[in-house]
């Protein structure tokens, strides 16, 4: 199979581009797939296509622009050219830009590939009535979120004329269904990303590391973290080192700045920046808690699903997807109340305090995390390529012998 997937890529710093990297490692190791072909956003730098494992071959093609308009006109141009056999779309709402018109045209792409009978899934990655707006940072104004919602319902309705919309939740699947009346919608895993044998609960000399991972600014504020931690080195005289790994979200450039200027008074606060992928182990392998400082969610955690796989304790709020997936994968951790510092802190002092109880959180992470390793969770939609191409061929059958 020829099979053309498109995303962001590395070093993109567009969303999700690191989720893609790791399903281009899996896919092409899989002997059903004999070339892929990536349609990228494009990048000053050359894509991240060096792996060390043998594999088929990778063809690139950037043929998009985050906040352009043209995308829809360049990507339908690029599978034109490159003719592929299926094509997985790595999705979500502002993958194409914060535009909302450059993003929403985007989102009309796999209609196009259906209308052209090309096999064609779409993995979305949130959903719309699951999104808080607000918290979001996609507006505050009432007005202007029931626009969101009508026009969110609309694009919905395009993205589900895809042959198949996967996502990662079972409760997606539930408000998909019962809204939009259908029944090409799946939930397939999110999946871990690298599965570590055995990761050592051995943390290096020196102060505990309480880390958070991903792009901040909007639902994913660091203030109370930073608050709560100085409160449990005052309770507990532990040396404790706040590490806030990642960047801005695109909608609140300057923040982690700010944040950096804010609080310059508080010691041991670290600010990686950007995490190149070859630094994502030794981050966490570092790490004695992983905290979610989230005030609402829009989708499957993958930073919880990396935590898990290198064995690490965290702590979440207590809402939305994240207690979903709790329950639904098997990951445990210590729960706080959003935007509660004393809550916060009380989860966080819980661990720290403990090492026993630091160490089964990790060991039961790691057993949820090693339940859908990537390499399934590729294997699963090459299943499903292949009933959509089996359908297309019956169909094709019946009518020519009508």
């Amino acid at each position: 199979m020829k099979l053309a997937i498109v995303t962001a890529y590395p070093p993109s710093k567009v969303t999700l581009n690191e989720y893609a990297y790791h399903l281009v490692k899996s896919f092409r190791q899989n002997k059903k797939v004999t070339e892929l072909v990536l349609l990228t956003d494009q990048t000053p730098e050359g894509k991240d296509i060096n792996f060390t494992e043998n594999g088929c071959k990778i063809t690139v093609k950037e043929c998009w622009k985050f906040n352009s308009f043209k995308n829809i006109i360049t990507v339908t141009k690029a599978i034109n050219k490159t003719q592929p056999n299926a094509v997985l779309f790595n999705l979500q709402f502002m993958k194409f830009g914060d535009n909302k018109i450059a993003a929403a045209l985007g989102l009309v792409l796999p209609l196009i590939c259906k209308i052209k009978r090309i096999p064609t899934i779409v993995l979305l990655h949130n959903i719309l009535e699951q999104v808080d707006l607000e918290s979001a940072g996609f507006t505050t104004n009432k007005i202007a979120q029931k626009v969101y919602n009508f026009i969110g319902t609309s694009l919905t309705k395009i993205i589900l004329k895809a042959d198949l919309v996967a996502v990662t939740m079972n409760k997606y699947v539930d408000t998909l269904q019962n809204k939009y009346k259908v029944a090409n919608v799946k939930m397939i895993p999110h999946g871990t990303f690298e599965i570590p044998e055995n990761p050592s609960q051995e943390l290096p000399k020196g102060p505990l590391k309480i880390m958070t991972f991903g792009k901040f600014g909007t639902y994913k504020k660091v203030e109370s973290m930073i608050e709560a931690v100085q409160l449990v080195r005052q309770e507990t005289k532990l040396d404790l080192e706040i590490v806030i790994a990642g960047t801005d979200n695109p909608n609140v450039p300057g923040y982690l700045e700010n944040v950096k200027e804010t609080y310059k008074h508080i010691p041991q606060i670290t600010f990686t920046g950007y995490v190149e992928e070859n630094q994502v182990e030794k981050l966490f392998n570092e790490s004695a808690v992983v905290v979610f400082p989230y005030t609402s969610t829009t989708g499957s955690s993958g930073v919880l699903h990396q935590a898990g796989s290198y064995g690490k304790a965290v702590v979440m709020p207590n809402l939305g997807d994240l207690a979903t997936l709790i329950e639904d994968e098997g990951y445990r951790g210590e729960f706080f109340e959003p935007e509660n510092v004393s809550s916060l802190a009380n989860a966080i002092k819980t661990i720290v305090t403990n090492e026993t109880y630091r160490i089964e959180l990790g060991e039961t992470n790691y057993k949820a995390a090693t339940a859908f390793p990537m390499e399934r969770i590729t294997a699963i939609y090459l299943e499903e390529f292949s009933k959509i191409i089996d359908s297309k061929s019956m169909n094709t059958i019946k009518v020519a012998q009508a």
